[in-house]
């Protein structure tokens, strides 16, 4: 029982209600996009946006990351980022589509990491690697520069190739992991902890 109510007490933390209210926001963006009102659509992404680097930054600085907490921001993200891409086939494909080959690439390889991750132990990968965090910061500020300020062609590239390595990079480390753990950092901290154990 003590076990039990210290467990809930992790769960119920602020990164986790952040995380909630993305989820909770997930289906008024859609709405919003769905129906052309691009104004509320970026003002309401652009918040989610802001409060996914906010959940993670405040669950490392304060230790307050669970098992729980990653799969739920890891889900919150999925939902925030389909709202982003959503939101640039409807308001903003006129001048992606020049570009469209690196976008469907990353989507690629980010759609490829799920599908190993679930093949492998059948769960969202909350795995937070150092490479998928700060490709996901990059991507918050080009959605939030294109849909504020406008297109440029050469963040689009830059983010879409970071984001392309950082699944790469997730995908090997799924192979190599023998279950989806939080805590780890990435592929060359993963090698030396294997190295140091075989010594």
């Amino acid at each position: 029982m003590k076990q039990l109510i210290i467990r809930e007490e992790n769960v119920l933390n602020v990164p986790n209600f952040i995380s909630l209210y993305r989820l909770l926001a997930f289906p008024v963006i859609f709405y919003l996009a769905l129906t052309g009102h691009e104004q509320g659509f970026v003002i309401l992404l652009c918040i989610s946006l802001v409060s996914d680097v906010l959940d993670g930054n405040i669950a490392r600085f304060f230790k307050l990351q669970t098992n729980f907490g990653a799969a739920l921001d890891n889900l919150a993200d999925i939902c925030t980022y389909a709202m982003a891409i959503l939101g640039l086939f409807v308001f903003k494909w006129t001048e992606i589509e020049p570009h469209s080959w690196i976008l469907f690439l990353f989507l690629g390889m980010f759609i490829l990491s799920y599908i190993v991750a679930f093949a492998r132990f059948g769960k969202i990968p909350g795995l937070h690697l150092y490479s998928a965090v700060s490709a996901g910061y990059a991507q918050s500020i080009f959605f939030f520069i294109l849909f504020v300020f406008g297109f440029f062609p050469w963040m689009l590239y830059l983010v879409a190739t970071w984001g392309i390595i950082a699944y790469i990079e997730k995908i090997i480390v799924l192979f190599k992991l023998d279950d989806i753990k939080i805590g780890v950092k990435g592929l060359y901290w993963l090698i030396k902890k294997e190295k140091e154990r075989a010594h």
